[in-house]
């Protein structure tokens, strides 16, 4: 039997920095990530010993997800000021692209519908397989790659379109 306190230490960055790119805001992810850990703790019995713990922790965090963003759905009105905090903010997609077109991929993500973003960073950044970034976000294995693949034509099509300006 797996330990919450061995989950949690081995899990928890990948998962408050998924939550993080998903809420974007520093304090949402933090309380999204407890919240996962809840829901593993209450429901670790019911893992199978042939699941992959990772994906099933990515599984419990996207619920808390869409949980919230439900209930926050019709009261979340957001000023422009956190859109200029937003832009500023060094969040996983950063990272992954580099220092020195972060701020401008990270522009382009922002972008994309949810969807795709979730699919790509999934894929990308977080390196997970087709079958279980689709499990993650909870749609069938071709939907997840037709999103990606869209994902993945939006960024080449600007990256093609910046490269024949310069």
């Amino acid at each position: 039997m797996r330990s919450l306190d061995e989950l949690y230490r081995h899990y928890m960055q990948d998962v408050y920095r998924y939550l993080l790119f998903l809420s974007r805001d520093h304090h949402t992810a933090e309380d999204l990530t407890q919240e996962t850990f809840t829901r593993a703790y209450l429901h670790i019995e019911s893992l199978g010993d042939g699941e992959k713990v990772k994906r099933w922790l990515f599984r419990v965090a996207h619920n808390a997800f869409i949980d919230r963003t439900r209930r926050a759905r019709k009261t979340d009105i957001r000023e422009a000021e956190f859109f200029e905090r937003l832009r500023d903010a060094e969040t996983p997609e950063s990272l992954l692209l580099g220092k020195e077109a972060g701020e401008e991929a990270l522009e382009r993500l922002s972008e994309l519908p949810n969807a795709q973003r979730q699919a790509f960073l999934l894929y990308h950044h977080y390196e997970f397989s087709y079958a279980d970034a689709a499990e993650i976000m909870g749609i069938g294995l071709s939907l997840y790659k037709s999103t990606l693949f869209r994902a993945r034509q939006k960024l080449r099509a600007y990256t093609e379109g910046r490269m024949r300006r310069d």
